[in-house]
């Protein structure tokens, strides 16, 4: 099947470097050292805080939401952060997640609002999610690193490419399943497009749209371990030290730290679609 040569790889390169890089350089620092102090903020406040505080409020937030047995899960699984050292890292790794997930959130559901409302852009978004989604997770890495650099903020980035699409489908979804009797009364009692969408289709769309949420913060999480490659500091980082040592003992003790926040921030964000939904 090789009957023309397609240099797609020189093509790329010569745009990286000859006009990406040189031009929009200094335009891509301005966005690297905003976010760098946001995610360093928003880490130096988890680690100055005081462990025992945190786990309080992690414990009465988990019970609030889901239940006794996820408060006592997430009590236990602190102590266990702490027991193996490993409580810095995992404040580091969710830092990442949080600025990640916010920024997936504050970008993702308003496209998603307005791809359930217009069909031209509908139709621009729905590529472009696919393109995101199905986009192997490690060639991410690739331009962030061109652009960002090493670290947090390109681990940011990468998550927020790999984590937005199911904030965008999953609020795309949960407006266009409102009833349309609904949507007809409320615009027969004389309802404005602003009322329409604040006061009848979010609070109706809302289980699907925590849902997206709970999915976003889940991928974040899986990428930002993945992007410990990049220099992402963290739980990640801990796992992938195990890998290039081959000590399976501590990669062990940093995939069990995944799994502890990967539960309890799962079964909070479904806790709080739950009590949405009622």
């Amino acid at each position: 099947m090789n009957y023309f040569t397609l240099p797609l790889e020189e093509w790329t390169n010569r745009f990286v470097n000859d006009w990406l890089l040189p031009v929009t350089g200094d335009f891509f620092d301005s966005i690297s050292d905003s976010l760098r102090t946001f995610v360093d903020g928003v880490t130096d406040l988890l680690i100055a805080t005081p462990p025992e505080l945190l786990v309080l409020i992690l414990v009465l937030v988990a019970w609030k939401f889901s239940g006794k047995g996820l408060a006592l899960f997430a009590l236990i699984g602190s102590f266990y952060l702490g027991s193996v050292g490993l409580w810095e890292a995992a404040m580091q790794t969710v830092a990442i997640v949080i600025v990640s997930t916010l920024i997936s959130i504050i970008i993702g559901i308003p496209l998603g609002i307005v791809a359930a409302t217009n069909k031209t852009m509908a139709s621009i978004v729905r590529p472009i999610l696919d393109f995101m989604q199905t986009l192997p997770s490690f060639v991410y890495l690739i331009p962030a690193i061109l652009l960002f650099g090493l670290g947090n903020v390109p681990a940011v980035i990468a998550t927020f490419v790999f984590a937005t699409p199911p904030a965008v489908r999953m609020t795309t979804l949960g407006i266009q399943q409102v009833p349309e009797d609904v949507v007809e009364a409320s615009k027969a009692f004389g309802s404005t497009k602003w009322q329409l969408l604040y006061k009848v289709q979010l609070p109706l769309a809302m289980p699907s749209i925590m849902a997206g949420i709970n999915q976003t913060m889940m991928l974040a999480l899986s990428m930002a371990v993945i992007a410990s490659m990049i220099g992402a500091p963290g739980l990640g980082s801990v796992v992938l030290e195990g890998i290039s040592t081959v000590n399976v003992g501590l990669g062990l003790t940093g995939g069990l730290g995944i799994v502890v926040l990967a539960i309890v921030m799962d079964r909070i964000t479904q806790g709080l679609a739950r009590k949405n939904k009622k």
